[in-house]
């Protein structure tokens, strides 16, 4: 019996033995797998972060290029903004010396010139003449009559008057034909060349 007994040990010995080896190999291989997957891991988010951080840096670039592409453009604006209004200001200062003007002694010869300019660019011998309500009193004192006499052409004054600065619109009694001859009218005309010769002044020595 314990010849017996001891062999049975021994067995189990061994068993235990083998199950020992096999317990820490298969240790050691779970460890060696468990580094790889680590280091596996280590790589790929060290990849990650490379990427993460040149799409990030990528973006920023972008970001930082419509920022400066915003910027660039405003203050493009922004100068084409304040030349404008510089020389809109210029425009503003014309109409306010248009306005002295017609209330000085000089104006009344100016205006008969201007209406005389527009009757000789209608043929007609009957016009009907429009102007503002101080001009209309003015020339309803006989000045348009003299004006019609010179001319050989019948000026009858409007009942109707124009909101204008100065000058005059004749038309024809049936309206067919007509010359706008305004202070408004003809500084409108004269706004495109006016606006690039106050730009040269106002600007020539910008880059």
């Amino acid at each position: 019996m314990a010849s017996i007994k001891k062999g049975l040990v021994d067995i189990a010995s061994e068993i235990l033995e083998d199950i020992k080896k096999d317990s820490e190999l298969i240790i050691r291989d779970a460890e060696k797998k468990a580094e790889e997957i680590l280091r596996d891991a280590k790589a790929e988010a060290e990849k990650r972060q490379v990427r993460l951080l040149a799409e990030a840096k990528e973006k920023s670039e972008i970001e930082q290029k419509k920022t400066q592409s915003l910027t660039i453009m405003e203050i493009r604006n922004r100068r084409l903004q304040v030349k404008e209004e510089n020389i809109n200001a210029v425009f503003d200062e014309a109409v306010a010396r248009l306005k002295q003007f017609v209330e000085s002694e000089s104006y009344p010869s100016y205006l008969l010139t201007f209406i005389e300019e527009a009757v000789k660019k209608i043929e007609s011998d009957r016009l009907i003449v429009y102007v503002n309500s101080k001009d209309r009193e003015w020339l309803a004192k006989g000045k348009l009559d003299e004006l019609s006499k010179k001319l050989g052409v019948k000026l009858t004054l409007a009942n109707e008057t124009e909101n204008c600065l100065g000058g005059c619109i004749v038309k024809t009694p049936d309206g067919k034909l007509s010359d706008y001859n305004t202070f408004e009218k003809r500084l409108q005309e004269l706004k495109p060349i006016l606006r690039i010769e106050i730009a040269k002044i106002l600007f020539e020595k910008e880059d």
